[in-house]
């Protein structure tokens, strides 16, 4: 009996424990489905962790982070940017299916069996797949920040009565390039959101030409000179051009193209057609007549040069070679010994004028914009190998020999006109002039130069006529007030 009764209780026992272990094999099977139908704690989808939500409320927190505006601090500006502004879109759905693959990937009873036995299941970070138009976001940096909070530079302005200009005052851009770039980082980041875009210094720059020019016409006034002034000024950087005619406080007609007597400045065409004569490269005993020329500005050597490029018709090659390089209103009618016979008579568009003259010399005459145009030629062909010489004289210039007349005009060093206006050790290749009638009257001046500056590069022309006479220091200290102003709009002191 007692050995009935015990295996009794051990039946009962036993079926007890079973029920019991069933029971709690049921219930974990419950809790595993239940955890099944949501992500592992581990799982992280664009950043954000979702582990133990479902699908649904997965993909309310993603909504949740990824709406939250972007915080754009631009100077002491703070923007705040909606997302959807600029069409950002969270491609959900591909997000959530990714995850799921893991979720849902092993079988239910390898999951089931990894739970009971607290494995923890590997999962893999989901990346961010989402979209947004750049287009829209640049739109919206021009349109609503570049529009409201960049400020533009002001110019530096002259001032009235010197040759100085008031300092201008920087700007403030945005780089959008940049930009872009940043907050479409931000955009993309479930937890920095705040963009910090440095403004872009933006330098004062030079004033207008035409605020330039009326400086300029002021000095004029200012140093009594009543006679005419033609002037030519080129940047080189960015070929702006300043071209004009003024005398006695007015501006004279439209067209500035007044036919000057070009005196020694006529030496340049003659350099030129004389490296064109012998293909660039000059003998010892032609480069020495060259540098008496440029430097003594003396006329025999001139003289000398022209008959080695013709010996008949030396001045009309120097003419001819101008002409083909466009310049029209540029010519040398004869040799510079006395009495030397006018060997062509020129008419050209500005000695043909009738509303203004300069009673131009009917040997030599130019204009400031020709000579100015040669100057500009003959520095492209030393700087770069290109331009207009080399293309009309491609056999017979090229880029040493300009940069050879370059050196030859930086050796006029006489300390007055335009030099006088540039800092010493400035590099001026020019070259000067004036013509003294037999009583010793001065009536044109002129000076064409490339002028050489830290902040830029230019040429400059400037050419004066009086019809009764010139007084040296007046216009001596009118040239220098001139040259100095415009050195001083090319280099204006940095704020």
């Amino acid at each position: 009996m007692r050995n009935r009764g015990s295996s009794i209780y051990l039946r009962i026992v036993t079926l007890f424990f079973s029920s019991i272990a069933i029971i709690l094999t049921v219930i974990t099977l419950v809790q595993y489905s239940r955890l099944r139908s949501n992500y592992s704690p581990q799982m992280v989808i664009a950043g954000v962790p979702v582990g133990g939500l479902d699908p649904q409320a997965a993909a309310q927190r993603l909504l949740q982070v990824y709406s939250l505006p972007v915080e754009i601090h631009y100077g002491e500006a703070i923007i705040q940017l909606e997302s959807n502004l600029v069409g950002f879109h969270l491609e959900l759905e591909s997000m959530l299916a990714a995850a799921d693959i893991q979720r849902t990937g092993a079988s239910f009873w390898v999951g089931f069996w990894d739970y009971l036995w607290n494995r923890k299941t590997a999962t893999s970070d989901v990346p961010l797949l989402a979209t947004y138009s750049e287009e829209r976001l640049r739109a919206y940096l021009k349109g609503e920040i570049a529009a409201r909070y960049d400020q533009p530079p002001i110019p530096a302005q002259p001032i009235p009565g010197s040759t100085e200009f008031l300092p201008g005052q920087p700007g403030q851009t945005i780089d959008i390039g940049r930009a872009v770039i940043l907050i479409e980082g931000a955009m993309r980041s479930p937890s920095q959101r705040v963009v910090m875009l440095a403004p872009v210094r933006t330098a004062p720059g030079r004033p207008s030409l035409q605020n330039l020019q009326l400086l300029l016409q002021g000095i004029i006034a200012q140093n009594g000179f009543d006679g005419i002034v033609g002037m030519y000024l080129r940047d080189l950087q960015s070929a702006e051009e300043l071209h004009f005619a003024y005398m006695a406080g007015e501006n004279l007609p439209v067209n500035p193209d007044i036919a000057f007597t070009a005196s020694s400045t006529i030496k340049i065409p003659i350099m030129v057609a004389a490296f064109r004569r012998f293909d660039g490269r000059l003998d010892e005993q032609t480069a020495n007549l060259m540098l008496d020329m440029i430097k003594k500005s003396e006329n025999p050597p001139s003289d000398a040069l022209m008959r080695v490029i013709d010996e008949a018709r030396g001045p009309l090659v120097v003419s001819e070679t101008m002409k083909a390089l466009g310049l029209e209103n540029t010519f040398l009618a004869g040799y510079f010994y006395e009495g030397a016979p006018v060997l062509q008579v020129f008419r050209t568009p500005a000695n043909q004028r009738t509303d203004i003259s300069t009673d131009p010399d009917f040997y030599s005459q130019t204009t400031t914009s020709d000579i100015g145009a040669l100057l500009e030629d003959i520095y492209q062909c030393a700087q770069t190998g290109g331009g207009t010489l080399l293309a009309a004289f491609p056999a017979q210039i090229d880029q040493i020999s300009c940069q050879q007349m370059v050196e030859y005009l930086k050796e006029d060093k006489i300390g007055v006109l335009i030099q006088a206006g540039v800092p010493e050790g400035t590099a001026v290749a020019h070259k000067h002039g004036w013509v003294t009638d037999p009583g010793g009257v001065i009536h044109n001046v002129s000076d064409a130069a490339i002028v050489y500056t830290p902040s830029g590069n230019y040429i400059l022309a400037i050419y004066v006529y009086h019809p009764t006479q010139i007084v040296w220091d007046q216009v001596s200290k009118m040239y220098a007030d001139l040259s100095r102003a415009i050195y001083n709009y090319f280099n204006l002191p940095a704020r």
